[in-house]
């Protein structure tokens, strides 16, 4: 049980880290001139909202799998 456990943590947890460099990656760009300073909200729409709500998910997901390992670790 604690095997599957910890192969779900680390399939999680890959797919954490790669949605939060998904979404980092084009924030970068506009910052190189200095003309967007990233003050202004923008609305997410399409592929960002999902990738956003997805985050979120696995997030949710990967702090539930450390908690019941550590429940049942002991």
């Amino acid at each position: 049980m604690t095997n599957i456990l910890n192969i779900a943590l680390i399939i999680t947890s890959v797919g954490l880290i790669l949605s939060v460099i998904l979404q980092s990656k084009g924030a970068g760009l506009g910052g190189l001139t200095g003309a967007d300073t990233g003050g202004v909200f923008t609305a997410r729409r399409g592929i960002e909202r999902v990738l956003f709500w997805v985050t979120i998910a696995l997030s949710v997901v990967f702090f539930v799998l450390v908690i019941v390992i550590i429940i049942l670790g002991k």
